[in-house]
């Protein structure tokens, strides 16, 4: 069998001459040992791998992943980096390779997940028939603290879990308690520029509609939970929500 894989010139395939003395040749004649030299010296590039159609997640997304379902089922309490590294399938040392410590690992989850919504959030918007509709604005922004699908829903319960905890984790708390509020001002901005608003004696424009804003925000959050719990229902929080938007909106009747 070794011989007849030898038989032929590596190149041309044409029979070899027989070997004088030492191992046997390898090629017919130096214009093909010459070829085979070339190739080795300039080998053809590798052919190009299709890249799927989807990207697969990062380690560390996939990681993260984990993080947010054992936060929604069972609480923060219950993410040790055992049931972390468990949950998403992975050795311990994996873990530990991809987030320097636990808390890392909740503050990079807790990023990603902000991601993750604000993703969600601006396709919805780029839906929106009327970008310039400061009523349908305004109810997209806050519908996104109301469990309206499922990935709303699990973003609210990993909030909820993550706001738990930071009452007793001063390190998570920094992370997690935004101190510029950008919903409130977002909100607030949207309900400033609305045409023709006819608004409160007292304090003024801006401030009643950062006012306003304040209201709406914690009252649609506080809103989702009780839906979460099964205290109210979708289509009550939305008639709640409809009637401040039309106060809000267009102001106090005049007198």
């Amino acid at each position: 069998m070794r011989d007849e894989k030898k038989s032929g010139c590596r190149v041309c395939g044409a029979g070899l001459p027989p070997a004088s003395r030492g191992r046997p040749p390898l090629y017919c004649s130096r214009s093909c040992q010459a070829r085979a030299y070339r190739a080795r010296r300039n080998p053809p590039p590798p052919a190009a791998v299709p890249a799927p159609a989807t990207a697969p997640p990062s380690r560390r997304r996939h990681i993260a992943e984990a993080v947010w379902r054992i936060a929604a089922a069972r609480g923060l309490d219950a993410a040790s980096m055992r049931e972390i590294a468990a949950e998403a399938g992975v050795s311990l040392r994996v873990v530990q390779y991809h987030f320097d410590s636990k808390h890392d690992l909740l503050v990079t989850a807790l990023g990603m997940l902000h991601e993750e919504n604000e993703r969600h959030a601006r396709a919805r918007a780029a839906a929106l028939r009327d970008p310039a509709d400061p009523r349908a604005l305004l109810r997209l922004i806050l519908e996104e603290f109301l469990p309206l699908d499922d990935q709303r829903r699990t973003a609210l319960r990993v909030f909820a879990a993550y706001y738990a905890r930071s009452l007793t984790d001063p390190r998570l708390a920094e992370v997690f308690l935004h101190g510029t509020r950008p919903v409130e001002r977002l909100v607030a901005g949207v309900i400033a520029q609305v045409p023709g608003r006819r608004t409160g004696a007292a304090a003024g424009p801006a401030a009643e509609a950062e006012a306003e804003a304040d209201l709406l925000v914690s009252g649609v959050t506080g809103l989702g939970m009780d839906v979460l719990h099964g205290r109210r229902t979708l289509a009550g929080v939305r008639r709640t929500l409809d009637y401040h938007l039309d106060r809000i909106l267009t102001g106090p009747a005049d007198a």
